[in-house]
């Protein structure tokens, strides 16, 4: 008789543990290192731990240099009115988001073979979970008013892909032939489609 060999598996991964009671980014360290080399903690205060709102004013993209090594991050998001965080997914990290103001549509959808698609409208202060690795997006539905959020993931680099980005604005593109028939369309729509400023579709 034929036997064949069956092989299970469980991978769990996850930031390693911090070996200290923090490690603050020294951004101005020449050292190249995964993640950031460690501020001296003689010259680490609260500052260094600390963010300040500003909800007035845009968005900034510096990150808290406290959060170096402890294994989360966080990011302010403000979405113009009809403005969106197009459909992606972070393959390190699940996120959790609070809307600060106004009004967000989100949603996340399964993993094959289901696909099934979760979502709900969130208004000031109400908080959304979206599994680590799953497709999501969020949607600001009001023509008028802009909203704010505030994304925290379980990964200091959580990693994000874009899905249309990837998939229509590879470097070099993936052939039309491949995705005409992965998404059962002309390859003029798949070349149509590839042409278009992917970089930009957050608006």
């Amino acid at each position: 008789p034929l036997f064949l060999p069956q092989f299970s598996w469980q991978v769990i991964a996850s930031d390693p543990s911090p070996l200290q009671d923090f490690c603050v980014a020294d951004k101005n360290s020449p050292v190249l290192v995964n993640g950031f080399v460690c501020k001296n903690p003689m010259y680490v205060n609260a500052d260094d731990f600390f963010k300040a709102a500003e909800l007035d004013k845009p968005r900034m993209t510096n990150k808290i240099a406290g959060l170096n090594t402890l294994g989360i991050s966080i990011a302010r998001i403000d979405y113009a009115p009809l403005g969106q965080n197009p459909p992606h997914t972070h393959p390190r990290a699940t996120k959790i988001l609070t809307v600060l103001e106004g009004t967000l549509y989100v949603g996340f959808v399964t993993s094959n073979p289901d696909n099934k698609f979760l979502s709900k409208v969130l208004n000031k202060g109400d908080v959304f979970v979206f599994p680590v690795g799953l497709i999501h997006f969020q949607f600001n539905p009001n023509p008028y008013k802009p909203a704010v959020a505030i994304a925290a993931l379980s990964s200091q680099n959580p990693g994000t892909i874009t899905i249309a980005n990837a998939v229509f604005g590879s470097k070099p593109p993936i052939s039309d032939d491949v995705l005409a028939k992965a998404f059962q369309v002309q390859k003029g729509t798949i070349d149509w489609l590839q042409a278009q400023l992917w970089e930009n579709n957050h608006n």
